[in-house]
C-alpha cells in the first residue's frame, strides 16, 4: 500500500504529475491538494483504470491535513511558475511562504513521509522545509529531497541530440551535480554513460553545458509568457517519485542525483571533495527503505568540471542562506 500526495495538484506541473502517478501501479492511494480545482482534477483522474484511489482536497474542512494523513510520499510542486525575465531567485519572495506553510502541515501530519520538493527555487526551498522540520523536531535528512531530475533528463536528451540520435536518450546517463538553478547546475559530461566524441570542439561542449544549465529559460521563452517547464518537470518528478517508491519497497541498487542535506552518511567526505563547508548539494544518492543510505562523491572530474563546481558553490551558499534565514530570522 502506497499513499502518494501532490501538494499543488491543480497547477501546470501538478496536473500532469498527478496523471503520471495515477498510472504508476505501485500507488494505491493518491491525494491531491490545491487551493482551487483539486477535486475536479481528482475526479477526472479517478476514471483511469489503474489501482490508485484518487481524492481531491481544498483548504476548507482541514483539507490539507486530511490529504497528508497516512502519506508515505509527498511531492511538492506548489507555487507560481516562472515568467519571462524572471529568475528562480525572483520566485523566492512568493514561493518561500507557500513552501513554509506546506512544510508546517507535513511536519505536523506526516513527519515520516518522504518529501520531494519541486517548488522553485529548489536551492532555497529545500533548506526552508528542513528548517521548519527542525522547529518541529521531526527533521530527518534521509527523507528530504530536492528534485533535480529534470537537469539529468535534459542532459540525457541534449547529449543524444549532439550525438545525432534521440533514440539513445533513455540509455544515456549523465550525472548532474550542484544545485537546480543556472550556474549551480553542473553536468559531468566526462562521466556520461555514452562518451562524447573526442574530436568535439570546445564551443559545442560549452553550448551543451549552457543549454543544460539554462534549459528552463529556453522553455519560458518558447512559451512566450504563458508558462515555464511544466510537462518535462512533471515527467522528471514522477520518475524520481517512482524510484523513491521502488527503494522503500525493497529494491536495491537505486542511485539517483538529488539536492540533499549533507549531515548524513557520505556528506562530510563530499564536503572535503568540494573544499567548502556547505550544508546542501545535489549529488548521486544511494536509496534504501528508509530514504538516503549514502551520499556518493563526485568521482573523477576534469579540470574544466572543477571550474564549474567552484563557480556553483558561492551561489549555492547564498541560496541556502536565503532559505535558512527566511525561517530563522524573526519577522517584524
Amino acid at each position: 500500500m502506497v499513499k502518494a500526495v501532490v501538494l499543488g495538484a491543480a497547477g501546470g506541473i501538478g496536473q500532469p504529475l498527478s496523471l503520471l502517478l495515477k498510472t504508476n501501479p505501485a500507488v494505491t492511494e493518491l491525494a491531491l491538494y490545491d487551493i482551487v480545482n483539486a477535486p475536479g482534477v481528482a475526479v477526472d483522474l479517478s476514471h483511469i483504470a489503474t489501482p490508485a484511489k484518487v481524492q481531491g482536497y481544498l483548504p476548507p474542512n482541514d483539507g490539507l491535513k486530511n490529504a497528508l494523513t497516512g502519506a508515505q510520499v509527498v511531492v511538492v510542486p506548489a507555487g507560481v511558475p516562472r515568467k519571462p525575465g524572471m529568475t528562480r531567485d525572483d520566485l523566492f519572495k512568493i514561493n518561500a511562504g507557500i513552501v513554509r506553510d506546506l512544510a508546517t502541515a507535513i511536519a505536523t501530519t506526516a513527519p515520516k513521509a518522504f518529501v520531494l520538493v519541486i517548488s522553485n527555487p529548489v536551492n532555497s526551498t529545500v533548506p526552508i522545509v528542513a528548517e521548519v522540520f527542525k522547529q518541529h523536531n521531526v527533521f530527518d535528512p534521509k527523507r528530504l529531497f530536492g528534485v533535480t531530475t529534470l537537469d539529468v533528463v535534459r542532459a540525457s536528451t541534449f547529449v543524444a541530440e549532439v550525438l545525432g540520435d534521440l533514440s539513445l536518450s533513455q540509455s544515456i546517463t549523465v550525472p548532474v551535480i550542484g544545485g537546480h538553478s543556472g550556474v549551480t547546475i553542473v553536468p559531468l559530461l566526462s562521466q556520461s554513460s555514452r562518451p562524447l566524441p573526442e574530436n568535439l570542439d570546445k564551443s559545442t561542449i560549452d553550448s551543451l553545458i549552457n543549454r543544460i544549465q539554462f534549459g528552463g529559460d529556453e522553455v519560458v521563452k518558447a512559451k512566450d509568457g504563458t508558462g515555464s517547464a511544466t510537462l518535462s518537470m512533471a515527467y522528471a518528478g514522477a520518475e524520481f517519485a517512482t524510484k523513491i517508491i521502488r527503494a522503500f519497497k525493497g529494491e536495491k541498487g537505486i542511485v539517483v542525483p538529488s539536492y540533499v542535506n549533507l549531515t548524513q552518511e557520505g556528506g562530510e567526505a563530499l564536503k572535503k571533495e568540494l573544499g567548502k563547508e556547505i550544508d546542501y548539494f545535489s549529488a548521486p544518492v544511494a536509496l534504501g527503505p528508509n530514504g538516503i543510505e549514502r551520499i556518493n562523491g563526485l568521482g573523477a572530474i576534469t579540470p574544466a568540471e572543477r571550474v564549474l563546481v567552484d563557480a556553483a558553490l558561492p551561489e549555492l551558499a547564498t541560496s541556502i542562506e536565503k532559505g535558512v534565514s527566511f525561517i530563522q530570522t524573526p519577522k517584524l
